[in-house]
């Protein structure tokens, strides 16, 4: 049950590819503090709290946006402190898209050429009340159950994440991220002090259909420039 609205500032982007128009929602502020690392055999994202709640309520656009693509430029962060990247991984940008909009990803890094400064607008969304520990018994059944469709599916081209997904599914894990800004930095402060937070998409979750497990930590120690 929402509890309360929050105003999320974002850009609007239209750009054609031969006769197909293609609207791109973009934050207003591309987080600043966030990180989307590939590490072959998962996707790590770092994160304050800031950028937490945004893509909480990015996640929640694109619930509510099955004809959009939801662009979060981060490829060019710098990593927190104590944690730059190894060498062979690579950072990326996000997007997420419902499934039902058929968007090719090889045409990604086309369509991104082509998107201009945008236009403001300021989305009203609702706040979900914390569901810390894990979705309503039922959800979690049905999602396991062999012929359960509202599952995300992963696309990785020009260095950009792209996670499809249903409306169902996109609005049933947004709270995933909206947890880490809620309570990862009392967690973080509370003594004796455990720097570590996290939650992830997990294969055992029953919302991961073709795509790696994604891990998703808290981090409140970040240098001046990143």
């Amino acid at each position: 049950m929402a509890t309360h609205r929050v105003k999320l500032p974002v850009t609007i982007h239209r750009a054609r590819l031969g006769p197909v128009e293609f609207k791109v929602i973009r934050p207003a502020r591309p987080p600043v503090r966030a990180v989307l690392v590939d590490r072959d055999r998962y996707v790590d994202t770092l994160l304050d709290q800031d950028a937490a709640k945004l893509i909480g309520g990015l996640w929640t656009v694109a619930a509510s946006s099955p004809r959009s693509l939801v662009h979060i430029p981060m490829r060019g962060n710098r990593a927190p402190d104590h944690a730059q990247p190894e060498a062979g991984t690579r950072q990326l940008d996000l997007v997420l898209l419902h499934h039902s909009l058929q968007f090719a990803p090889a045409r990604w890094k086309e369509l991104r050429a082509r998107l201009g400064p945008g236009r403001p607008r300021t989305v009203i969304l609702p706040v979900p009340a914390p569901v810390r520990g894990g979705e309503p018994a039922g959800d979690e059944e049905a999602r396991h159950h062999r012929e359960n469709r509202d599952l995300f599916h992963q696309h990785l081209h020009a260095e950009t994440l792209f996670m499809t997904g249903s409306a169902k599914v996109f609005r049933a894990t947004a709270h995933r991220f909206l947890d880490i800004a809620r309570y990862g930095p009392g967690h973080v402060a509370a003594p004796p002090r455990n720097p570590h937070f996290c939650t992830q998409f997990h294969a055992a979750d029953g919302v991961l259909g073709d795509a790696r497990e994604i891990h998703i930590e808290y981090r409140d120690r970040w240098s001046p420039h990143g």
